[in-house]
């Protein structure tokens, strides 16, 4: 019985660090994400990975367990790419990185943060095509991913987002066949039921709201022609 003792106390030794242990692989994962970036005004000099967690961060926000919960580096004149890394904040509710100057593909990691409510990457350079994986996101309300050079099509994979309640993709380099069922409904789509030409050169998808309802406005240049 004796030499139970010793396991029970490593045990309880496990529990009481498994905390930290968590909110640090945040922190590995954010400073991952800051050796991507370049930083010229020094917005993340704060960001120290030798400290226990990146609370103290400055534009990190964690939760009263030490969760991060928030990024917010929206308009902070950084540049660079994004890693899978940030797949890894696992509580992370806000993703807010409008207008930088990031580029590159948007990750499908992204698609793990199954936490999130708002992803606002707006205003950047992203290219390729929008992360299927963003359909494991079911608490997302608000997709902001306008202004950037995205393209390929809206993948249908979304539909399935029943709480989304605000999607601008506008100013890409979108086409393809647009969405209508999911939360895709609430949008007046009836002129816009037949598929939308694969071979356009550029769609973009602008997103009016008036009173509690969204509308989407949808058109497609092809050939030099404007498709409505």
């Amino acid at each position: 019985m004796a030499r139970l003792y010793p396991l029970a106390i490593f045990l309880s030794f496990l529990l009481t660090i498994s905390p930290s242990l968590s909110t640090n692989s945040e922190g590995n994962a954010l400073h991952a994400l800051r050796s991507r970036l370049s930083d010229p005004t020094n917005v993340l000099q704060s960001w120290d990975p030798t400290l226990v967690n990146p609370c103290t961060w400055f534009h990190v926000t964690c939760d009263s367990s030490n969760h991060v919960t928030r990024l917010d580096l929206g308009n902070s004149n950084i540049s660079g790419t994004l890693g899978p890394e940030l797949g890894e904040l696992r509580h992370l509710k806000y993703l807010e990185l409008y207008r930088n100057d990031i580029g590159g593909k948007i990750p499908k990691e992204l698609g793990n943060l199954k936490n999130l409510v708002s992803m606002d990457m707006y205003g950047n350079r992203f290219e390729g095509e929008i992360p299927k994986s963003f359909a494991k996101l079911k608490s997302l309300r608000f997709l902001r991913l306008n202004n950037n050079k995205l393209s390929g099509s809206i993948p249908r994979e979304l539909t399935t987002l029943k709480d989304l309640k605000v999607f601008d993709v506008s100013n890409n380099d979108l086409c393809g066949t647009i969405p209508v069922d999911g939360p895709f409904t609430s949008f007046p789509m009836e002129r816009y039921l037949d598929p939308v030409n694969t071979t356009c050169l550029a769609c973009s998808f602008l997103e009016l709201l008036g009173h509690g309802s969204y509308f989407l406005v949808i058109y497609c240049i092809s050939y030099g022609q404007l498709n409505i």
